[in-house]
């Protein structure tokens, strides 16, 4: 098999546990020619990428039709032996049932799967990680041992960080694209004002996140707080919190940065639940959400707007203290 190519368009979570089948891939074709296809915007997670040979952008804004066309010709005129669709969705279910390639792989809820040369299920409620889920696409031209995702921060991306590393720290990644994923802000504040005066804590997000962290600033008495949100690019942020005493995550795109850095890792889970497989994969991981079981949750699979029932318990019955204790024994295990 000489050239492999990966599809996965969604979120920025979604592409990182993809990047799995790219060091699986390589292990067992390391000659082969290994192709990337994600979304505009996430592309920065995979610049200067060591195992990929080629990057393809899917840019929506230049129009549906007229970017999914010029990406068709673009993969056909590549040739693969292989394409492998992690996405979902009818537009690139369509790229890759017409790629040409001479197999073609993925999961059967993608419309067009029938033209596929194999599909699986894919069932959020198996109990499975994300990362077995996907592996099975390849499972029949490697092995049912699924790899772990891997990001490849630059060395120029580390020395953009170095200096922020000369003390004890904390990461925190305080928003998420979805409401009921996201902690509450003023447990925030209360979480960052419980730290001990030795940790220095850096609020990391994008630019649209700066003044949500900027208000957990105002709101908190911890002087030991910086806001970097839009100052690092994705794989700087990436390096920052693989050397971090412990970060503290929503269930989101952040937590899985933190797996493919194997950086030490408290996900707080509001409205979904780890058993949808989409959990942390860092050694150092811990789970926390509210101890009692609630009727409504989990609500969905990818969270909401606001919460439907109107209280957001799930989230406000999370205790301070349990968030305290995942750094407690992080401390004992550093």
């Amino acid at each position: 098999m000489k050239k492999i190519l990966i599809v996965q368009t969604a979120f920025l979570g979604d592409v990182v546990l993809a990047t799995a089948l790219v060091e699986k891939l390589h292990k067992f074709y390391p000659e082969a020619r290994l192709g990337f296809l994600l979304r505009k915007g996430n592309e920065g997670l995979l610049k200067d990428h060591p195992l990929l040979h080629q990057v393809m952008v899917w840019n929506k804004k230049e129009g549906k039709y007229k970017s999914l066309l010029r990406l068709l010709s673009q993969i056909r005129a590549e040739k693969y032996d292989l394409v492998v669709n992690v996405q979902r969705f009818g537009s690139t279910g369509f790229l890759t049932a017409f790629s040409g390639a001479k197999e073609t792989v993925g999961f059967e809820k993608n419309p067009f799967s029938r033209l596929f040369t194999r599909r699986y299920v894919h069932d959020v409620r198996s109990g499975t990680h994300e990362v077995e889920r996907n592996n099975m696409l390849i499972q029949s031209v490697t092995n049912a041992i699924a790899d772990k995702p891997k990001l490849y921060p630059s060395q120029v991306d580390f020395a953009h960080v170095q200096h922020r590393k000369q003390e004890p720290y904390i990461c925190m990644a305080p928003t998420s694209v979805w409401f009921t994923k996201q902690f509450p802000k003023k447990q925030w504040v209360t979480l960052i004002n419980s730290l001990d005066p030795k940790y220095k804590v850096y609020l990391l997000g994008s630019p649209a996140d700066k003044q949500h962290c900027d208000e957990i600033i105002a709101q908190s008495i911890n002087q030991r707080v910086e806001n970097l949100c839009g100052q690092l690019s994705l794989l700087q942020s990436a390096a920052l919190m693989r050397d971090a005493v412990l970060n503290y995550v929503n269930d989101s795109g952040p937590m899985h940065l933190a797996s493919a850095l194997n950086a030490p890792t408290c996900a707080i889970y509001c409205s979904t639940v780890p058993r949808f497989g989409f959990g942390p994969l860092a050694d150092f991981a811990q789970v926390v959400e509210r101890t009692e079981p609630l009727h409504c949750r989990p609500c969905g699979l990818h969270g909401h707007k606001a919460c439907p029932e109107g209280h957001f318990k799930c989230a406000h019955e999370i205790r301070n203290e349990q968030l305290l204790e995942v750094l407690k024994v992080r401390e004992l295990e550093s």
